[in-house]
């Protein structure tokens, strides 16, 4: 099949999902049309556009039209409605709408309210009908001789700063709890990836929490979400949840939830998870990829970053086509072990821990002190009976504090 006629059923496909993202919302009938060139006043040339008019008036079910193009200005989104006499939506408007259904949390639905003001803001510039009145009017009725138009600008200025206000201190919120993460020496690892590609069953899957309820479906997930997990060496570490990524989409609404996405850039490790069984994997790879750079994370934290193709129990006999790909089936369990024993070692790299044995004397603060501040894989009891070699996982700074109070057995330590 013609590769332009695949990728344009793998986006009708992607439009339909949106779309039944929303609750109660269906798909009656879906048209594959060519756009027209950039800078025209309609997203359809003449003869097109008739024919969809005619399609659309033969459809007695419908309630509003999804046009899967990034953004339409307001003036061609006001044509469209009044010539189709329906609601028409774009990706943005959209996914703005399948934001405000599943925002939950107080930032969520302050940094929608922040991704909104653009769009309210273009509707204003160009309502003509706002303008009759410019200039003119009462100072005691509409300010200092304001037009609606100008009021409604200055209050959408006003909200935008109280908004802005409200995310910097949720922003400082957010910093203390990192800090208290880091004063805990708890790793964190991010796990990232396109809308709806899996992230929430893997975390599922790699900590055993059974409050974690995936759903299939595009922005499941709005909020960063926490969850603890142990590592095969009983290591602590903390995965976070993010976001899905999505193609085609405004850098502005991007930016409003960069709050959101900005516990990324703190993290120890990176997991990206692409969908394999999706047909179009590749460019939903390359959508978070560039994303992931343009939120300016550290080099050395995308560089390192853990690729995982997920959801290979969907195609039978996968093996990733490059080297350092982890192929991992959260509901089967392939693969778990693997990704596990890499994020391990992914994680003691970038944390600079180690995993040490130590001849430790019992009956004294050693070992107590190695259970409250390392982590405590194996004592093993030497036949002397007063002594034990004791592996731990230890950061090289819990290991400096250990030798300053107990420089006997330091010299005793040896790494693994």
């Amino acid at each position: 099949m013609d590769p332009c006629v695949l990728a344009a059923e793998w986006q009708v496909a992607e439009a339909a999902a949106l779309v039944r993202a929303l609750p109660g919302w269906s798909v009656a009938r879906t048209l594959v049309v060519p756009s027209a060139a950039p800078g025209s006043r309609l997203v359809f040339g003449k003869g097109n556009f008739q024919d969809v008019t005619e399609k659309i008036k033969g459809c007695q079910d419908i309630t509003s039209v999804f046009l899967n193009v990034e953004k339409m200005a307001p003036p061609t989104k006001k044509e469209l409605e009044t010539a189709w006499a329906l609601r028409v939506f774009d990706r943005f408007t959209l996914v703005l709408h399948i934001f405000r259904c599943n925002a939950r949390t107080r930032e969520a639905r302050m940094q929608l309210a922040l991704a909104e003001i653009p769009l309210l803001r273009s509707s204003v510039n160009s309502d003509p009908g706002q303008q009759y009145q410019q200039g003119w009017g009462s100072r005691y009725i509409m300010g200092s001789g304001e037009s609606p138009t100008e009021l409604r600008a200055r209050a959408l200025r006003d909200r935008e700063l109280r908004l802005r206000r409200v995310l910097e201190r949720l922003r400082d919120k957010r910093r203390l709890m990192r800090k208290e993460r880091v004063r805990r020496e708890f790793p964190v690892v991010s796990v990232v990836g396109y809308t709806n590609c899996g992230k929430t069953t893997l975390i599922q899957a790699l900590t055993g929490e059974s409050a974690l309820q995936p759903r299939d479906q595009p922005f499941a997930t709005l909020d960063v979400t926490v969850h603890a997990g142990l590592l095969p060496s009983r290591l602590r570490i903390l995965y976070v949840d993010t976001i899905g990524f999505l193609s085609q989409l405004p850098h502005s609404l991007i930016h409003a939830f960069s709050a959101t996405l900005e516990d990324v850039a703190y993290s120890d490790v990176l997991v990206h998870v692409t969908d394999v069984s999706h047909p179009d994997a590749e460019l939903q790879k390359a959508t978070v990829l560039s994303t992931l750079r343009g939120l300016h994370l550290p080099p050395a934290l995308l560089e390192s970053a853990l690729e995982v193709h997920s959801k290979v129990d969907l195609v039978p006999g996968y093996t990733p086509p490059c080297s350092g790909a982890l192929a991992v089936s959260a509901i089967s369990g392939r693969g778990l072990d693997e990704l596990k024993a890499a994020l391990e070692a992914s994680v003691l790299r970038a944390t600079g821990r180690q995993v040490l044995t130590m001849h430790v004397r019992l009956g004294g603060p050693q070992l107590g002190w190695l259970y409250k501040e390392a982590v405590v894989q194996q004592v093993q009891e030497l036949p002397e009976g007063d002594a034990a070699h004791v592996t731990v996982v230890i950061t090289q700074a819990a290991y400096g504090r250990f030798r300053k109070l107990f420089p006997i057995d330091a010299p005793s330590a040896l790494p693994h």
